[in-house]
């Protein structure tokens, strides 16, 4: 059996040869794993303050789409912003920290998913008044049953081999930049500045200010850089006019999300089938999602990991709904900022998810993270997701493209992958239920790349499957 991978502080040469009586360092085999290493107060904070900041709009989107569409004023669309904050907080703790074999434990943002938006909304548009409560009876059900389901699903990690998951990673990177593009031209295709030469020229400034810190900053500076592009940017854009204080001036100071502000939740067969298939595509991304961000920091994401990560993703997503918030799952786009600064620490995460429960619970703070413009965070998501790509791609490398059909898997994964990307439009005429996995190019791509991979590498006899498998679970 392989030995527990050893972590150092130093680079030193350990070649020499050491006396039999000598005893071995302890420092060697006992040193934590940076993972599991804490950060200063200062650095933890700002660290995780940074992790907020690149997933905030992913986090206050779904609520804004929802909300008008099953009814809701202004007022009540802003409480389930502050809920959905809240709940994501206590997601991310579930998955950082964790407890009993709930977590995977590792630098893991949760929040609420994309994928169970247009379910949502036809639940809400069909149901009136009661649609948020119908919404939310049907995404504690699925989420029970995707709980009980997880140490099964999680079996499933056998069957990606590298050949798989450097596809699949790509296409969580490749899949996300659309979004950055969206918020570099402004996020709302309606407004009249949408694709402005004054959004767009925002963005590529703050895409340079990023470059150019990490480029000429050290140490600690160098790694929340993307923080203080934010920082910059949105300093930048004030006197353009590109920022908004009103929802500073609107904002109260203390607000907690009331259990079932909404109602209490209700049950319905066909609002609950579609959200056990949105909750079945939370997990198919979760689960790439962490084996992922497990060689981004050097501690392969096993069965045991994935099990842990997706009873987080389940329970968060089950209580969710009690505080008004909506089905959780992983932020690829936090994975993305843990490739590019190298800060691994899963306590830093944690940190955030402490900040986004504070956020939830303290509405004025809120509204000073959704100051940055999101032509600023747009520029900075080109790096961020464009990470995510490139982690995607060292993966592939390892993945032997030259033997067998695996080239072949990669292409053909990539191709069906990117179809939601490139044609939006695709599906148009399939059945809306088969659209909620269809238009999600990480759930496509990944199936196929299973598919072929055990078509080609596993079924047939050819043998080859065994040079393919995941490495060795960390521990065996």
């Amino acid at each position: 059996m392989a030995a527990k991978p050893r972590f150092r502080k130093d680079t030193a040469d350990t070649s020499a040869p050491t006396p039999a009586s000598a005893p071995a360092p302890a420092s060697v085999s006992d040193e934590t794993h940076p993972v599991d290493q804490t950060l200063p107060p200062v650095k933890m904070f700002t660290s995780g303050l940074q992790h907020v900041a690149a997933m905030y709009a992913g986090v206050v989107a779904p609520p804004m789409i929802v909300g008008p569409a099953v009814g809701l004023n202004a007022r009540d669309t802003a409480f389930l912003m502050g809920a959905s904050l809240f709940t994501a907080g206590i997601a991310t703790l579930l998955q950082t920290i964790g407890f009993w074999k709930i977590g995977a434990r590792l630098p893991f943002v949760n929040g609420v998913s994309f994928a169970g938006v247009t379910p949502m909304v036809a639940i809400g548009r069909e149901r009136g008044a009661e649609g948020i409560s119908v919404i939310f009876g049907a995404i504690i059900v699925a989420s029970v049953l995707g709980f009980v389901l997880t140490p099964y699903f999680s079996k499933l990690v056998r069957f990606f081999p590298p050949v798989v998951t450097g596809t699949v990673i790509t296409l969580i990177g490749v899949s996300l930049l659309p979004v950055a593009f969206n918020w570099s031209q402004g996020g709302n295709a309606t407004a009249d500045d949408y694709g402005s030469m004054k959004n767009i020229g925002m963005a590529g400034l703050t895409l340079l200010i990023v470059l150019v810190l990490r480029k000429v900053l050290r140490g600690f500076l160098q790694q929340i850089a993307i923080l203080l592009g934010l920082v910059v940017g949105t300093l930048v854009a004030i006197p353009l006019n590109m920022t908004d204080f009103g929802a500073i001036k609107d904002a109260g100071l203390v607000g907690f999300p009331t259990p079932f502000h909404f109602g209490a939740p209700q049950f319905e067969i066909a609002a609950i089938i579609s959200m056990c298939i949105v909750m079945l595509v939370c997990m198919t991304e979760s689960t790439a999602d962490m084996l992922a961000l497990g060689k981004i920091v050097d501690r392969p994401a096993d069965e045991r990991v994935i099990e842990g990560g997706l009873r987080a993703d389940t329970l968060g997503s089950a209580i969710s709904p009690f505080f008004n918030g909506f089905m959780c799952s992983a932020f690829a786009q936090n994975i993305g900022l843990v490739a590019m600064t190298k800060v691994r620490s899963r306590f830093v995460v944690a940190a955030g998810g402490a900040i986004l429960i504070l956020l939830g619970l303290c509405p004025v703070l809120a509204s000073v993270i959704a100051l940055v413009p999101l032509p600023v965070l747009g520029g900075a998501g080109i790096v961020l997701f464009g990470s995510v790509a490139a982690s995607g791609i060292q993966t592939l490398a390892t993945a032997a493209l030259e033997k067998g059909e695996n080239a072949l898997i990669v292409a053909a994964a990539v191709g069906i992958g990117l179809i939601p990307i490139a044609a939006p439009q695709f599906y148009h005429a399939f059945p809306s239920d088969l659209l909620v996995v269809l238009d999600s190019g990480i759930s496509t791509g990944c199936v196929v790349a299973i598919v072929l991979n055990l078509a080609f590498n596993h079924w047939g006899g050819k043998g080859s499957s065994a040079r393919l498998l995941p490495q060795a679970r960390v521990g065996e």
